[in-house]
């Protein structure tokens, strides 16, 4: 049975000092992700360090929105079925993510995706990703 992939009530996130930038941009409808001054590698999820080479010269930098699938779930006991996945993104982080608007029979590793937000329950709007 095919099942198209909607939208569900998501809890907000727990927002500290530390990732209110991207919560703010992501409220503005643009996906932040940290780059170190040092090594040049991006990163996700937000911190004040490095993970490559512990630098903490990290800036914020605009993503493009554009990435790929690299695993993925369909999670269908829940009461709305979901897809939740990996994206790795054109910049090079792979995030934790939902994938919404899809047939979850399509979905596929590889398979070029778009941002997108959802809204959250009482909080800053979540990155989601779209077959893009």
């Amino acid at each position: 049975m095919s099942i198209t992939i909607g939208r569900r009530e998501m809890a907000a996130p727990t927002v500290t000092p530390e990732t209110r930038p991207f919560w703010e941009a992501a409220a503005e409808g643009r996906l932040l992700v940290k780059r170190c001054d040092d090594c040049g590698e991006h990163h996700h999820y937000p911190r004040a360090a490095c993970p490559f080479c512990g630098s903490e010269r990290t800036q914020w930098r605009q993503a493009s929105g554009q990435g790929t699938i690299y695993s993925f779930s369909v999670m269908r006991r829940a009461e709305v079925p979901y897809v939740v996945a990996y994206v790795t993104l054109e910049e090079g982080p792979t995030m934790m993510t939902n994938i919404v608007d899809a047939d979850a029979d399509a979905v596929r590793i590889g398979q070029p995706v778009k941002l997108k937000f959802s809204p959250s329950e009482d909080g800053p709007p979540l990155p989601v990703f779209t077959p893009a």
